[in-house]
């Protein structure tokens, strides 16, 4: 085949190819129907854990996280690093290890104006030994820490000013008992 033959195909390839994506209509953007776009909504979320030593409260520890219904994870870290001494021959040195409250909260929308939300709490601490004698209480090895780990993952159903205990525990070793309580307000 000649060179003219060649350049003749092309060239009218290139110009139907130019008619047909003329009239051809632009592609339909693509949206989401309106029934399945869900509207986001501000909420507070309150979280306490409280600490109780058989009928006295010991400790209540309120979180506040703001969360977007049918939006991203809300995340909330605070603790501290607590140094661990560990001994080689002659010399001491650290080893670090996070103490301290995490939670994630993420919310969705349900049906009849309550919301779903998935919520993590994972708090640890140190305990030392024991010195008050109370009998509830075990101790551990003089000087050195015991981490203590607290973990729950859950979902729950709750509605605009609604209060609900998500969690009642005993820890094994001290009685203490843990209770997460969490309030839902909506924000106007």
């Amino acid at each position: 085949m000649s060179k003219r033959w060649i350049l003749a195909a092309a060239f009218a390839a290139a110009s139907i190819t130019g008619i047909d994506a003329q009239e051809k209509p632009p592609p339909a953007p693509t949206t989401a129907p309106a029934s399945s776009v869900r509207p986001q909504v501000g909420l507070r979320v309150q979280i306490v854990l409280a600490r109780f030593q058989g009928e006295k409260k010991i400790s209540s520890l309120p979180y506040v996280l703001g969360v977007v219904s049918n939006g991203a994870k809300t995340s909330l870290r605070m603790g501290t690093q607590l140094p661990i001494a560990t001994s080689a021959v002659g010399a001491v040195s650290y080893n670090y290890r996070d103490v301290g409250t995490n939670i994630d909260c993420q919310a969705q929308d349900a049906a009849g104006g309550a919301y779903n939300l998935a919520i993590t709490v994972s708090d640890s601490s140190v305990q030392l030994d024991s010195t008050d004698g109370s009998p509830t209480q075990k101790a551990t090895v003089a000087d050195v820490p015991a981490f203590r780990a607290f973990n729950a993952s859950f979902s729950m159903l709750v509605r605009d000013g609604q209060t609900m205990q998500y969690a009642s525990a005993t820890d094994s070793v001290t009685g203490e008992v843990t209770k997460i309580d969490v309030t839902l307000n909506v924000l106007k």
